[in-house]
């Protein structure tokens, strides 16, 4: 007798669906123009014309050939004298990503945005759907026939294995990773497989003789304590196969704001980075303000030609979602921690500890309380004018130049995967409806 679809869901556990959209920027144009991409060794570059730009992503044709993400475009042509190069369009990856998480909210509300190209979804409430391994192939298969890209999604019953079985077979891969298979197939991995050990906290383990995720699932809990803090239990039950973090359908609500761009050559004059960071302040400054946010902290990331990055961060006298504000303190701290001429390959400005405006209460200086109001207007305008007419319309003479700063106006060049804006003002908009 073949077991009902209630049958295959935990009577106390939860059933967690990862998908992760596969060399997701290079299907897109896949599914797009197959006539000129399908089967091609491809990638997209954060600069075509520019040997020295990096790749972004490259399909899986082009992996095959040596191109990695990271690399740069004169040393992926070399590996690949066939690669064909593409302009990122992220206004196109952004329709994308917003189809596809339709897709996944028509099985479960409990969908958590993880970036443009993943999410998680809870789908213990859905038995009217099918069994578990059933909602996740109408998922895929979906995906594959309405879209016309790969995905490989992992089913488990927490975050953690999910995320992990979904890396376990790409592309259009379909993995079930239960805890009781944990043993077996995660425990002979290096420590670094783990979705959440990053390259530091590996070597780090390797110095107390923990190479592997079985030993770190057995490892003294008060030695990994006394090592990594409050992160060590966690750690441990990670390489158990423990997790219990739900799945937020709030996460979209940012923690962060930021915008970083490499720079076409190496920059030592102040005055050329003061100017790549006025650009950076300008549009993360554009991004808190229309989710209706204020900024506490701001951050910069630096990044040296030899790919060393340091970030350093200085928290405000009070909340902003003022980019004068944001740029000056992004230049003080620039100034305070990196020496005089030395090479700057890349740079970065995040906001963090947002708040809801409607929920801070702003001090005003006894001196300048007149004006704050005015300022506020004025920026209300400019940005009514930008929203309206183009990012371009209004520009200060200090944000114009020649490097890739200048370019971050523009939607379609620029974006991150973590940038998840596309989803938070579709749903602002569905709800004003």
């Amino acid at each position: 007798m073949k077991p009902s679809k209630h049958d295959a869901y935990p009577v106390n556990g939860r059933v967690i669906l990862h998908i992760d959209m596969n060399a997701f920027y290079c299907s897109v144009h896949e599914a797009v123009e197959p006539e000129k991409y399908k089967d091609r060794p491809i990638a997209v570059a954060g600069s075509v014309e520019l040997r020295k730009g990096i790749i972004v992503t490259c399909s899986y044709k082009a992996r095959a050939l040596g191109v990695k993400t990271g690399m740069l475009v004169g040393q992926a042509q070399k590996l690949c004298p066939e690669l064909i190069l593409i302009r990122p369009d992220f206004d196109l990856y952004r329709q994308f990503s917003r189809r596809f998480m339709k897709i996944a909210y028509e099985y479960s509300p409990l969908v958590e945005a993880m970036s443009i190209d993943e999410c998680y979804i809870d789908i213990t409430g859905s038995k009217t759907f099918g069994t578990p391994l059933e909602i996740a192939r109408m998922i895929q298969e979906r995906i594959r026939e309405e879209l016309r890209l790969p995905c490989s999604i992992g089913v488990a019953p927490n975050k953690l294995l999910a995320k992990m079985a979904s890396d376990m077979k790409k592309p259009n891969g379909l993995t079930v990773l239960r805890k009781r298979d944990v043993p077996a197939l995660l425990w002979p991995e290096p420590c670094a497989s783990l979705y959440g050990i990053g390259k530091k906290t590996a070597e780090k383990l390797k110095r107390l003789q923990i190479h592997t995720l079985g030993q770190l699932a057995h490892a003294n809990e008060s030695l990994l304590k006394d090592q990594f803090g409050v992160m060590g239990p966690a750690l441990k039950r990670a390489a158990n196969g423990e997790d219990g973090s739900p799945v937020n359908p709030e996460r979209d609500q940012s923690k962060s704001i930021g915008h970083t761009t490499t720079l076409p050559s190496n920059y030592t004059e102040r005055e050329a980075i003061h100017r790549v960071f006025l650009n950076l302040s300008d549009q993360v400054g554009r991004r808190l303000r229309r989710q209706g946010l204020m900024a506490n902290t701001v951050q910069i990331t630096i990044r040296d030609p030899d790919m060393k990055t340091i970030t350093r961060a200085a928290k405000l006298p009070e909340p902003s979602e003022n980019a004068d504000v944001f740029h000056k303190e992004a230049c003080k701290l620039f100034d305070r921690h990196w020496k005089p001429e030395e090479p700057v390959r890349l740079l970065g400005v995040t906001l963090q500890n947002l708040v809801a405006k409607q929920e801070t209460a702003v001090q005003l200086d006894l001196f300048s309380y007149e004006k704050e109001p005015q300022k506020e207007k004025l920026t209300q305008a400019m940005d009514a004018l930008r929203d309206k007419y183009g990012e371009h319309v209004i520009l200060t003479a200090g944000m114009l130049g020649d490097d890739p700063s200048t370019l971050i106006r523009n939607s379609k060049l620029r974006g991150t995967s973590l940038q998840m804006d596309h989803l938070r003002l579709k749903r602002l908009e569905e709800e004003d409806e």
